[in-house]
């Protein structure tokens, strides 16, 4: 059974960081491209970052400079460290894998994480 898990979600204040983590089980995910979307409350489901198998990186304009994505093919993990942090970033966090190489659309997505939430306070 194909598992993907969040962790490393929390509060933080206006500028802080955090380190959002998320494990694949089940199978490989070596050839996959793994990203992070997010969705705040009452709003769609947002691209944030992703890195394909190749690790070549692709960010949202508001991740651009403060957030930065990395794999470990051998762990089958993404990680998606967050910097700057600011109240538009509230949301809850998910981790998704698909075999297309680049791709920002949910829709692509075949795996899903069940999300981890993101609180920046001001």
């Amino acid at each position: 059974q194909v598992q993907m898990v969040e962790s490393g979600g929390g509060s933080v204040q206006t500028g802080g960081s955090l380190r959002l983590s998320c494990a694949a089980s089940g199978r490989s995910f070596s050839r996959y491209t793994l990203g992070w979307f997010r969705q705040a409350p009452g709003k769609d489901r947002e691209f944030v970052a992703a890195i394909s198998a190749s690790g070549i990186t692709y960010y949202s304009d508001s991740a651009k400079g403060r957030f930065t994505i990395s794999r470990d093919n051998a762990k089958d993990t993404v990680t998606l460290q967050m910097n700057t942090l600011k109240p538009a970033d509230t949301a809850v966090y998910y981790c998704a894998a698909t075999k297309e190489v680049s791709t920002m659309s949910p829709q692509s997505y075949d795996y899903w994480g069940q999300g981890t939430q993101v609180t920046v306070s001001s």
